[in-house]
């Protein structure tokens, strides 16, 4: 680097630090970083012939950034963070369109008593046009006889396993803002709650499944909001049916569970895949395993 580059560097950085400081923004990308030196570089007196580069080098070397590198199969993620951070902070900001989803949901609204090292960030499948057609009894009794389909998109960083889900299109039903170092996007309680049902081997497995429900019934989750939620979802699977077994074994109110009767129950259905041993729920037409309850 020129001398000359570095001489203006030295003398702008308490400004520069400051600037960040301020910022309340605890992981960056290399978008982010590269905006902030366009809007800056002449406040800060750095001319026109730092490269981008240039500035990243001299903020790595003389400044808290720090650089961090995510390993997943397809591609590899650059971020850097300055300061304190949260893993979830830093897994959110993967990609702008993903958000907090499964047992990483739960562990964010304390619907888990586990501390997951395994992070689960959710981004949707592009729209799809609507399947029609009959379920198939003998299909559903096949599909969940066997191992579910799990993703190997994953990368490692520390000691934590980062998936990368691509999950239903759902128009980010559920999703909202919440504060942690910086604005998270993560799955309310409700829409926790449903997609832990539905992919429980994301979410730590039944008992945990079962467990996110009755710590969510002293946060008087709100059950109406749920099955609005999993009205407009639509799954072509009868999850209500697996939903409504997890409020009655958790011990809601009547009146609560109630509020599943809009869905009709017609078929056999599972609460996860590949059971060994089963027992069944005649109210919900419902195998679970065996001991479960």
């Amino acid at each position: 680097m020129p001398v000359l580059n570095i001489t203006k560097f030295y003398l702008a950085k308490q400004e520069i630090i400051d600037h960040f400081n301020r910022l309340g923004i605890n992981i960056f990308s290399d978008t982010k970083l590269s905006e902030i030196l366009c809007n800056n570089r002449a406040e800060w007196r750095l001319g026109s012939t730092w490269s981008y580069y240039e500035f990243i080098n001299a903020m790595l070397n003389k400044t808290p950034l720090k650089k961090i590198e995510i390993k997943f199969p397809s591609k590899d993620y650059i971020r850097y963070s300055w300061g304190e951070y949260s893993i979830l902070n830093l897994a959110a900001s993967l990609n702008r369109s993903a958000y907090l989803s499964h047992y990483s949901a739960m562990f964010f609204h304390n619907l888990t008593e586990q501390i997951p090292k395994s992070i689960y960030i959710n981004l949707e499948q592009p729209a799809k046009s609507m399947q029609s057609g009959e379920l198939i009894q003998k299909n559903i009794d096949r599909a969940f006889s066997q191992k579910p389909r799990m993703t190997n998109n994953s990368g490692i960083f520390e000691d934590h396993k980062i998936y990368l889900l691509n999950g239903k299109n759902t128009g980010r039903l559920g999703v909202e803002d919440f504060q942690l170092n910086e604005m998270i996007p993560v799955t309310n309680i409700e829409r926790t709650l449903i997609d832990i049902s539905v992919r429980p081997f994301y979410s730590g497995g039944v008992s945990q499944v079962l467990n996110a429900y009755k710590l969510a019934k002293e946060k008087n989750v709100s059950i109406n909001k749920l099955t609005a939620l999993l009205e407009k979802i639509n799954y072509i699977y009868p999850y209500h049916q697996v939903i409504g077994f997890y409020l009655e074994t958790a011990g809601y109110k009547e009146s609560q569970i109630e509020l599943l009767n809009k869905f009709e129950i017609k078929y056999n259905f599972y609460l996860t895949y590949n059971m060994i041993e089963k027992e069944y729920s005649p109210k919900w037409k419902l195998f679970y395993p065996k001991g479960f309850k």
